[in-house]
């Protein structure tokens, strides 16, 4: 069970169809341990191996509490002032209450809308949101593209495309440097081991592997934490906040100004240049361009040498310490080790700092033993070869074409071949309020993460050429509010006259289904029966389970490919496609599916169905050679030994401190140029301290993947709410989101732990409650995004769940369309709360449940009356 796509094995003890508990899977409970795929590895004496059972972090282990939760959608609703043949009020979408209705009332509804727009204007205006982290769905995920399924056989669709939001800095910026297809991060293959056996120095740089694998994965980069500390490896972090992982691992914290990691990557040039203490024969052969990097960092193209002491007034980082962290990365073998990204994602102008790192590691000869960028995302198992390189995710591939993550199918040519193919009309998810409020509008590329760099020159248009503006909105992803960037921009959108019909499906009253006029129940994994691939981002087992089903489900919730099904079957007849609905199932039930899908993988080669269902999960053996480095080598090893044989994807085959391909498509971009630069702002951001409206909000915020949910999921989960990082209890009872404050800055604004505040912008106010803690450096304030949204005004934007998105800027790039949600500027004040009472006197009247806040019965209107 995951809240991606793959996931963890548990075990769910049930009685009386109730979930007693959830408990971490033995590998050892079906099979013998000669069955088991066992690997080690060994380094200056001492092994790493897998544990017997799995690593499950909490997530797992409270998903009872999210089952149960309050929040859960038992009905289908329909918005109390929305009627389809009559006045649909949008301006009230938000705050408008909801009643429920039956199942047939509601697909009636959905046929009759869908065959209006059609028949008046076209598949096109009808727009698929449906992408993301949707646990553990395979056959039935809403997030992973089922309802694309059904909709392109009505003769196409709009879709949202995600853009590469936890790469962004790699994708749009390292892709020119190195290439990496399709992430722009290093491939992972035997990187672990190698690092094991040769590293002296990792740099964790703004690396939190205690907290962002939770979601993702297990608990295993932990347990590689604690194998690299006892092997002498010194882990330096640098970011913001002391956090969770640097808490626990950190030989050093080297304390840093969100998003001027430019500046001192560029300093740490400079040392190397002026002390000749790079690899210059490495860069010799192995790169391209280093003259006009080099006139740059001398200062011979600005006037400004990067000197330590200039990264000094930019970073806070003592120039002595930024020396000494150089002559120490140029005297032992660094390693660069992430989770994500930090600063290299989700901030402004985050394609220099990941391209500068690129550089930084080729001047110390990336690929030489010991010398990798780490990706934790890829997860250890993708540093083993498998004896199936890699599970195909069918789950994507049942879509047909589309899915959360990207296109499927291969290589990021076929991606786009499949994209133009199919749909002729898409929006970048970040782009999608402005789509609807200033059309018409322009940008760069498909988006998708599997898309190739040669899609960054390509421009796209909204409406597409011979396409209508979208009129309808069909979501099983509810979280854009929280999750993406502006996300008050994005509550204006979804409140347009333009939008005459938004239907949401969710386990969850929360975020953006409040400005639904349909929601429809879904149930949980442990509500469905499916079957399941591990991601690669486990960190013991590669794994196919056959996925069973727990309890009845909730209310009456239905799964996404139910309430497929469902409409499937009344509109096929209805605009005369009568067999639709085999059409969409192509013929299987959900037995045939999961066959399907464990063919398409490739698992069938080694397990039948049956023995399956009769075992419940099947670990993937290894490769024959999986410890092989001559067959196998680590990371860039090979074009490290001859760059000509092994050549890059750059168009030189080699590392580009200069991209020619960014000088030709966008001679004049100041904010992405040839050679990375350090940018405090520019065009399309002025969120700095360097900037003059730094002094009106003199604080930097920073917002990473939360410690106590993954991204939206779990922010109702009541056993973590009780923790203090997780949410913090106001005097009246709510329980809000943290704000980390530093005690000198705490004590000048006369703040202290437990007080509500409210941090605020030009875009809005979201309260939180203080945490005044050392962990964060001062002139910075940090708050995990990812919590619901209990928006208290719409129109003056103010927001009391924590939501801390809603004030993001809408987005900062002048040829991207990138995704900024940490790193801008913010104030803190003390929050008047008598003062809001009365100005928002029917927010504060709100039913709220006393231990989740806002829930069923906040707005479902005479709920509890009807026995709901």
């Amino acid at each position: 069970m995951g809240f991606s796509a793959g996931g963890e094995l548990c075990r769910v003890d049930v009685k009386d169809n109730k979930i007693v508990r959830i408990r971490t899977l033995r590998y050892d409970w079906k099979y013998n341990i000669e069955e088991i795929p066992v690997w080690r590895w060994e380094a200056h004496g001492r092994v790493f191996k897998p544990l017997m059972k799995e690593l499950n972090p909490p997530f797992r282990l409270v998903y009872k509490n999210v089952v149960y939760s309050p929040t859960r959608v038992r009905y289908p609703l329909k918005r109390v002032d929305w009627d389809p043949k009559g006045e649909r009020n949008p301006q009230n979408r938000g705050r408008s209450g909801y009643v429920r209705i039956s199942w047939e009332e509601a697909i009636d509804i959905i046929v009759s809308e869908i065959k209006r727009i059609l028949e008046k204007h076209g598949p096109y205006a009808i727009c698929a949101h449906s992408e993301g982290h949707g646990q553990t769905k395979w056959i039935h995920g809403g997030a992973h593209g089922v309802i694309c399924h059904l909709l392109k056989h009505l003769g196409g669709f709009t879709y949202v495309t995600r853009n590469p939001d936890s790469w962004e800095g790699w994708w749009w910026g390292a892709k020119h440097v190195w290439g990496m297809e399709p992430l722009g991060q290093q491939t992972p293959v035997n990187i672990i081991p190698d690092v094991a056996s040769n590293t002296e120095v990792l740099l964790c740089w703004g690396c939190d592997y205690e907290t962002t694998a939770w979601g993702f994965a297990d608990q295993g980069w932990s347990r590689i934490g604690f194998w690299f500390s006892e092997l002498g490896i010194k882990q330096i972090f640098i970011c913001p906040d002391l956090n969770y992982a640097a808490a626990v691992h950190a030989d050093k914290w080297i304390p840093i100004r969100p998003n001027t990691d430019a500046a001192l990557q560029l300093a740490i040039a400079y040392i190397w240049i002026t002390e000749g203490t790079y690899d210059k024969e490495y860069v010799a052969t192995h790169t391209v361009g280093f003259e006009e990097f080099k006139k740059y960092v001398l200062g011979e193209e600005d006037g400004i040498p990067k000197t330590p002491k200039w990264a000094e007034e930019i970073t806070g980082i003592p120039a002595r310490m930024i020396k000494a962290l150089a002559r120490l990365w140029a005297s032992k073998r660094t390693s660069i080790m992430h989770m994500y990204g930090g600063p290299f994602i989700r901030g402004p102008y985050s394609t220099e700092p990941a391209r500068l790192e690129v550089l930084l590691l080729a001047m110390q000869g990336v690929g030489k033993p010991g010398v990798h960028q780490i990706n934790m995302w890829s997860g250890l198992l993708s540093h083993i070869p498998k004896i199936i390189p890699a599970l195909k995710e069918t789950r994507r591939d049942w879509t047909a074409y589309i899915c959360s993550q990207g296109v499927i199918l291969g290589s990021s040519q076929e991606a786009e071949k499949i994209l133009d193919k199919t749909l002729k009309q898409v929006i970048i998810k970040t782009k999608l309020p402005e789509a609807i409020l200033h059309p018409p509008i322009r940008w760069y590329s498909h988006g998708l993460f599997s898309c190739s760099t040669e899609c960054q020159f390509r421009e796209f248009t909204y409406p597409a050429p011979g396409c209508p503006e979208i009129r309808m909105i069909w979501k099983t992803t509810n979280c854009t509010l929280t999750c993406w960037n502006g996300g008050f921009e994005f509550a204006e959108a979804y409140r347009s006259p333009k939008i005459e019909f938004i239907l949401a499906q969710s386990p969850w009253l929360e975020n953006d289904c409040v400005f639904a006029d349909i929601i429809l129940p879904v149930t949980t994994p442990l509500e469905e029966e499916d079957i399941c691939f591990t991601e690669t981002t486990n960190t013991q087992y590669i794994y196919v389970a056959n996925s069973e089903k727990c309890i009845e489900p909730i209310g009456e919730s239905k799964s996404d490919y139910e309430i497929c099904c469902m409409i499937a079957e009344k509109l096929g007849p209805a605009i005369g496609i009568p067999n639709l609905l085999e059409k969409f199932t192509e013929g299987k039930d959900i037995e045939g599916w999961k066959k399907a899908m464990l063919e398409d993988s490739g698992a069938s080669q080694l397990i039948s169905l049956e023995k399956l269902k009769e075992k419940g999960y099947y670990l993937i053996p290894l490769h024959p050679r999986w410890n092989d480095f001559r067959a196998f080598p680590p990371g860039l090893r090979a074009f490290y030994r001859d760059p000509d044989r092994n050549p890059l994807s750059t168009p030189s085959g080699k590392i580009e401190f200069f991209s020619k391909r960014l000088a030709e498509h966008f001679p004049d971009d100041k904010e992405r140029p040839p050679v990375p630069h350090y940018i405090p702002y520019g065009e399309n951001w002025q969120e700095s301290l360097q900037h003059p409206k730094a002094k009106m909000y003199p604080f930097i915020l920073v917002s990473n993947h939360g410690r106590w949910r993954m991204h939206a999921q779990l922010d109702y989960a009541v056993w973590l709410r009780e923790i203090p990082t997780c949410k913090v209890r106001g005097e009246d009872g709510y329980f809000y989101e943290p704000v980390w404050i530093n005690p000198r800055d705490a004590e000048k604004l006369g703040v202290k732990t437990g007080d509500i505040v409210k941090v605020f912008n030009e875009r809005g106010t979201v309260l939180c409650g203080a945490y005044v803690t050392e962990r964060i450096m001062p002139g910075v304030v940090y708050v995990d995004h990812g919590a619901r949204a209990d928006i208290i005004s719409i129109e003056d934007k103010i927001d009391r769940g924590g939501a801390i998105n809603l004030i993001a800027p809408h987005e900062g790039g002048k040829n991207i369309a990138l995704m900024v949600v940490s790193g801008y500027l913010v104030n803190v004040e003390k929050a008047d709360m008598e003062d809001l009472k009365k100005r928002y006197p029917e927010a504060f009247k709100r039913r709220y449940h006393p231990l989740v806040g806002p829930y069923y019965h906040t707005y479902v209107v005479n709920s509890e009356v009807s026995g709901q």
